[in-house]
């Protein structure tokens, strides 16, 4: 989306074959890059001499109630949902102040502080820091020129979602219970996300700045 646009965008992910895959898009770089590991991010900055916007999407999905979240589990979800952004934007900040303009996009989820979703607790607890992690930034460094907002959104129909519904012991059943809280009657799409992103990237609104924009077909009503 955001090359479609004219952007210049540098991909990263740790699944190098699907970073492949986005190479044939023009002004589309890709890196591989392991978002918990701070020595990783700071070579990828070593090479980035300006960076106008930073989004930070790179998350994990825990299913399960309190009793159900091990240490384990807690530890890696909070790693991965939350340090990993603490890491990106600490280590790209600087480059932003230093040029006077930047805009910092986190992943969220309607599962944070917004609704109590079921078997989402260590989910929703580490996505309700994410608000605040960018609401405490945005704050900080409005005076700055740096922008910072999350989105939240609701059920997305992406591959990560479909290997979660086929976990499931009845991966029908478990498709039927996304659907039926969808007032919408269908998912959200992965496109329409990030026509939403590249809104928050761009000079339309400039004036948006420390909030969670919500796109959920109405499931927080």
């Amino acid at each position: 989306a955001f090359a479609k646009e004219g952007a210049k965008v540098i991909a990263t992910d740790i699944n190098e074959p699907k970073l492949q895959e986005l190479e044939k898009y023009p002004g589309i770089q890709i890196r591989v890059l392991d978002v918990t590991k701070k020595e990783q991010i700071e070579n990828l900055a070593k090479e980035i001499e300006k960076i106008d916007v930073l989004c930070n999407i790179a998350g994990f999905v825990h299913h399960g109630t309190i009793l159900d979240c091990e240490d384990q589990d807690w530890n890696f979800t909070m790693n991965l949902n939350v340090r990993s952004m603490y890491l990106m934007i600490k280590t790209f900040l600087p480059k932003m102040l230093k040029q006077k303009s930047g805009n910092i996009i986190n992943m969220s989820s309607v599962a944070s502080s917004i609704k109590g979703v079921v078997n989402r607790c260590v989910y929703s607890t580490s996505k309700a820091a994410v608000i605040g992690l960018t609401k405490s930034v945005a704050a900080d460094f409005i005076e700055q020129g740096i922008r910072c907002n999350c989105i939240c959104p609701g059920t997305v129909d992406t591959p990560s979602l479909q290997e979660r519904i086929q976990a499931r012991p009845n991966p029908e059943q478990a498709l039927k219970d996304f659907l039926a809280r969808q007032r919408t009657g269908r998912m959200a799409t992965a496109e329409e996300v990030a026509h939403l992103f590249v809104y928050l990237a761009s000079d339309e609104s400039a004036y948006v700045t420390g909030n969670e924009l919500i796109i959920d077909g109405g499931w927080s009503l």
